[in-house]
């Protein structure tokens, strides 16, 4: 067995490649998002399947304070030079995350929101020393730096801070907004959705319109409806687990996961490693959830397991899937005893959902599964009949969900 540096909890792209991580190149997911016309991508996947990771490494090649060039050397994206002569470090960058905001009522998340507006700020307190910024902005930045900013100015404090970044830089900026819907996810759990959802969707107007915007970048869990939230957003695409365009840039593919056991020479775990952790059909690939294999290997690496185990359960609360199971109550005992048979279930998915609406259909239940990772897809290849028009086949992915 060979040990190898391996990243588990590390989500900065840059930390990773200057300490010599182990590292599966996803840097790919550059080009085809480069590739597209859309000026807005949403990109939504369970969680633990790379976002954060993936969001590090765009503000890493986009970013125009950065120089990049070291740590993307060998990565797949230095095959397109032309590209990376024309992008990398090349344009004004925001990237910020909604992780943190929570909060048991509206206040408390409020505050938990103002604080991450004024930590985005701080990153870019060059702003206030440049004449090319007015200084009744100025002051506006100093307001939102030190949290003291009004509601409205908390609202619009995204589409301000491009056009003050494209004043100074004189280049439409890059926006990078990562884990999108936790606030609206945590509000829906304690009550006061509607007074959150007005606070998002307020900040989510810099994407519409923005004459500040070069494009936009958004990942999340799920995809909430876009007259819920992106009311008004031109050009706007969104790549969910549904979708084959970026079915690989997140998660490990099958190669992905016999390299690194290649690597730590614990091919002798292949079998136990696909049991447990594989099964994950996203567009057209089988892919594996990232956070159990690499912790499995590590853990293994120590001695601390020798057997694989369940590490997604305890990386978030499961408080969406236990209030549908309170609500569903003895209609869906059927349907779990097939899944838990290792049957499959035919239903309609709804990508478009909303969170004051998620109870309001046993099938917003099963979609919900699906598209947070507790549910997988039935090949296409594997289906012994065809599928009414919208709906798909689901089962239990792997051992460790089925555990669950």
């Amino acid at each position: 067995m060979k040990n190898l540096n391996i990243p588990v909890g590390v989500s900065d792209f840059e930390k990773i490649r200057k300490n010599e991580y182990y590292y599966i190149d996803k840097s790919g997911l550059i080009e085809d998002l480069l590739k597209r016309t859309a000026e807005v991508t949403l990109i939504t996947r369970p969680r633990r399947f790379g976002k954060t990771l993936g969001m590090s490494m765009l503000a890493n090649f986009f970013d125009i304070r950065k120089n990049s060039k070291e740590i993307f050397e060998g990565l797949e994206i230095c095959d397109h030079q032309t590209l990376c002569s024309e992008w990398m470090n090349q344009y004004p960058t925001i990237f910020v995350s909604f992780r943190q905001v929570d909060g048991l009522n509206f206040n408390g998340a409020y505050d938990m929101l103002t604080m991450v507006i004024s930590e985005l700020y701080k990153e870019h307190l060059y702003l206030l020393d440049s004449d090319k910024i007015s200084e009744y902005d100025k002051e506006l930045a100093r307001q939102l730096i030190q949290g003291v900013a009004s509601a409205k100015d908390i609202k619009s404090s995204l589409l301000f801070l491009t056009r003050l970044m494209q004043q100074y830089y004189g280049k439409k900026a890059v926006l990078l907004i990562d884990e999108y819907d936790v606030p609206v996810a945590k509000a829906s759990s304690h009550g006061y959705y509607k007074e959150m959802l007005d606070v998002m969707k307020s900040l989510m107007a810099a994407l519409k319109d923005n004459t500040a915007l070069c494009f936009s970048v958004i990942t999340g869990c799920l995809k909430i409806a876009k007259e819920s939230i992106f009311t008004g957003t031109n050009n706007f695409v969104s790549d969910t687990i549904l979708s084959p365009r970026l079915s690989e840039s997140f998660g490990f593919t099958q190669a992905d996961v016999d390299q690194m056991l290649k690597d730590a020479d614990l091919e002798s775990q292949s079998a136990e490693i696909k049991t447990w952790y594989d099964g994950y059909h996203f567009g057209d690939a089988d892919i594996y959830c990232p956070w159990d294999v690499i912790s499995y290997l590590r853990d293994f690496q120590y001695g601390v397991a020798q057997k694989p185990k369940s590490y997604w359960k305890n990386t978030s609360d499961n408080a969406i899937i236990r209030s549908f199971i309170d609500y569903a109550g003895d209609n869906i005992t059927t349907k779990l005893e097939t899944l838990m048979a290792g049957g499959s279930i035919v239903q309609h998915i709804e990508e478009n959902l909303t969170y004051d609406y998620l109870h309001s259909s046993e099938e917003n239940l099963w979609s919900v599964l699906y598209l947070t990772g507790y549910l997988t897809k039935v090949r296409d290849k594997d289906l012994a009949d065809s599928l009414p028009d919208g709906c798909s086949a689901l089962m239990i992915p792997n051992a460790e969900i089925r555990e669950i």
